[in-house]
């Protein structure tokens, strides 16, 4: 079986960054998504797999209750743990489609700014409001730069957000700041250049061709209230939509 990614490998994790517990979960959540382990097989032992996300067995147990309660696996009294895909079955990052060419990986990212402004002209309707706030971020798999983020979330959601609330998955502040969360989204899979407000980190300079992907998302309230733009390196991700 592969080793995990160790979620914990990043010494300098950010302001924003998802508790230990729940980053581990969602790096199991990533592995069962993606296939690398089929329902109904059994988990690691316990000691083992805290042993290689490098946490205390305390720490692991409190990410398997999570991944029970989102109905990711299932505990059996005596035997272990075993994964249990159901349709109801939901994680943070349930609608995060790019992948690590090498395995699923760890989503984390870096907030590169936080503004409230007009939206753009070119963008299709997400929400009543004239305008957005616009999210950009250095997204990462497994702490190696991946995609550069454009995400805007229609303004009628709130007056203000501070860049302290904003978690690592926009969705997780989707839910806890404005009790909303996203539903279904439509995707536009192409290329485009890399957009000219790239950082170094990211592996391709502004004008260099990445993959693209323009997503249109909408709430439970059954409004479409966000649209994002996602420039990815595709020598480090790819993009993967499994059809059930």
């Amino acid at each position: 079986m592969d080793q995990f990614a160790n979620p914990m490998a990043n010494p300098t994790p950010s302001p924003g960054a998802l508790p230990t517990y729940v980053q581990i979960s969602e790096a199991i959540a990533r592995r069962i998504t993606a296939g690398q382990w089929l329902d109904g097989e059994r988990l690691p032992p316990e000691r083992t797999m805290a042993a290689e996300f490098g946490v205390a067995v305390g720490t692991l147990r409190k990410a398997l209750s999570r991944l029970q309660g989102q109905q990711l696996i299932r505990s059996k009294h005596g035997s272990g743990n075993y994964i249990n895909i159901t349709p109801q079955a939901a994680n943070i990052y349930s609608f995060f489609r790019l992948e690590s060419l090498t395995g699923a990986g760890l989503p984390t990212a870096e907030l590169l700014s936080v503004d409230r402004i007009p939206k753009p002209m070119d963008a299709p309707y997400f929400g009543p409001d004239s305008a957005a706030f616009r999210f950009r971020r250095l997204r990462f798999l497994d702490h190696q730069p991946a995609a550069l983020e454009e995400i805007w979330l229609d303004g009628s959601v709130a007056d203000h957000i501070a860049a302290e609330e904003i978690s690592e998955s926009l969705y997780h502040t989707y839910q806890t700041r404005f009790g909303l969360w996203i539903v279904r989204a439509e995707d536009h899979v192409t290329f485009a250049p890399t957009p000219p407000w790239s950082v170094d980190q990211f592996g391709l300079r502004p004008g260099e061709t990445a993959g693209y992907v323009e997503r249109i998302a909408w709430a439970n309230t059954g409004a479409p209230l966000e649209f994002s733009r996602n420039w990815y390196d595709p020598s480090v991700s790819r993009y993967v939509a499994r059809i059930k």
